[in-house]
C-alpha cells in the first residue's frame, strides 16, 4: 500500500509543479481554467492547490462569484 501512497503524493507534488507553472505565465486563474489548462483531474488539481497553499505561495481572490488563485508574488497584478 505505501508503494500506491508514494507514487499518488508524487503525482500530487507533479501537478503542483504544473500548477505553479500555469499561475507563472498566465497570472490568477479560477479552478475550472487551471483544470482545463493542465488536462489532470479536478481533485488531483484541488490537492495540488492545497500543497501550495500549505507552502504559502498563493493567494485566493474573489471576484464576483469566481475564486481566483494566483501566486504570491504575482497577487498584486
Amino acid at each position: 500500500m505505501s508503494e500506491i501512497s508514494n507514487s499518488y503524493v508524487a503525482r500530487i507534488g507533479e501537478t503542483a509543479g504544473l500548477v505553479w507553472h500555469a499561475l507563472h505565465a498566465n497570472g490568477p486563474l479560477n479552478l475550472s481554467q487551471l483544470v482545463k489548462k493542465l488536462e489532470r483531474p479536478r481533485d488531483e488539481v484541488m490537492q495540488a492547490i492545497g500543497w501550495l497553499a500549505r507552502e504559502d505561495k498563493l493567494v485566493f481572490m474573489d471576484r464576483g462569484r469566481a475564486r481566483l488563485v494566483a501566486l504570491k508574488e504575482q497577487a498584486g497584478t
